[in-house]
């Protein structure tokens, strides 16, 4: 009431100024009375000394009102959780995710029970496999016939669904890529490994191994890979079940690329071991290469890009926690 009645002031209409003499100063009729002069609040209708009543912005004793009460930590905690577990729901399904070592095929490289870090974003910009890489890959068909299946306990079927163990239910082998689509793969008696000709100095094989198997079962071959496939080979060469030793399969021993789930980059667990996995040397000599110098770029840009993506979600991630 007390706004409405300054609004509609105009310094001429009240009863108070009847029989009263005008006043002769220039500019009276025009002046801009504020909320807080006493005249003013006089002309609003209210009796001299009498109190207005507090407005919106004000307390019941003429004060701000109180700031409002942050929320306490119990009540926001199921709020970072739920956005945690949807943050690694999504890292796990698009950027990364980690694995853990089933068996000492990949020795000395990857050790059982080391836990590995698989790139999954470098798929999504259209990049394969290359030489030398470290991959993990779902079973082409039937590699794992008859190996037991752990039965995980709650707590680990909750660090699986979140990504940060992996399920027991996936049937995901890890091997190292030796040949990919077009190339030749050959091995007679005891080695050395020959890719397109080209002979490999494996410095990553197991010691006391040979980089090929006399036997009869898989460990001599000459293959040719097709155009979407990759050859893999495990590190620890006299125990390991890889593309030799599958060769009767519907795929003839080769894993095709639609079943990679991603390339190892980092041995996270245990702390003693961490360490990145990069491709040895023994797969850029001249020569070994017959892919198209325009493909080669894919395997190196999108893994930069998975990096860059993956560090502002984990700084988010933590300035939310904070």
């Amino acid at each position: 009431m007390g706004d409405v009645a300054l609004g509609a002031r105009s310094g001429h209409d009240g009863e108070e100024d009847r029989g009263r003499p005008v006043d002769a100063t220039p500019g009276a009729d025009d002046a801009v009375t504020s909320g807080s002069d006493p005249a003013a609040g006089a002309g609003d209708g209210a009796a001299p000394g009498e109190q207005q009543p507090p407005t919106g912005d004000q307390g019941a004793g003429g004060s701000t009102p109180a700031p409002r009460k942050p929320r306490s930590f119990w009540k926001e905690l199921p709020i970072l959780i739920g956005i945690a577990l949807v943050l690694a729901l999504l890292i796990k399904t698009f950027l990364v995710q980690a694995f853990s070592i089933p068996s000492d095929s990949m020795q000395n490289t990857l050790q059982e029970g080391d836990r590995v870090l698989v790139d999954k974003l470098t798929p999504w910009f259209g990049s394969e496999p290359e030489r030398g890489e470290v991959i993990v890959f779902h079973d082409p068909s039937e590699w794992l016939a008859g190996e037991p299946t752990p039965e995980p306990n709650a707590v680990q079927k909750v660090l699986s669904w979140i990504g940060l163990m992996p399920s027991a239910e996936e049937k995901d082998l890890i091997k190292r890529v030796i040949g990919v689509g077009g190339d030749t793969v050959e091995c007679n008696k005891t080695g050395p490994l020959k890719v397109n000709g080209k002979a490999l100095n494996e410095p990553y094989v197991y010691p006391g191994n040979t980089p090929c198997t006399d036997d009869d079962s898989g460990g001599q071959f000459k293959v040719k890979v097709p155009k979407g496939y990759v050859w893999v080979m495990g590190d620890h060469r006299q125990n390991s079940r890889d593309s030799r030793y599958n060769q009767d399969d519907k795929f003839h021993g080769m894993v095709p690329v639609k079943d990679v789930v991603g390339r190892a980059i980092v041995k996270a667990w245990p702390i003693n071991r961490w360490g990145t996995l990069p491709v040895p040397d023994t797969f850029d000599q001249p020569g070994l290469d017959q892919q198209s110098a325009a493909a080669a770029p894919l395997s190196v840009a999108p893994q930069a890009i998975a990096l860059t993506g993956v560090l502002p979600v984990a700084v988010w991630r933590r300035k939310r926690k904070s």
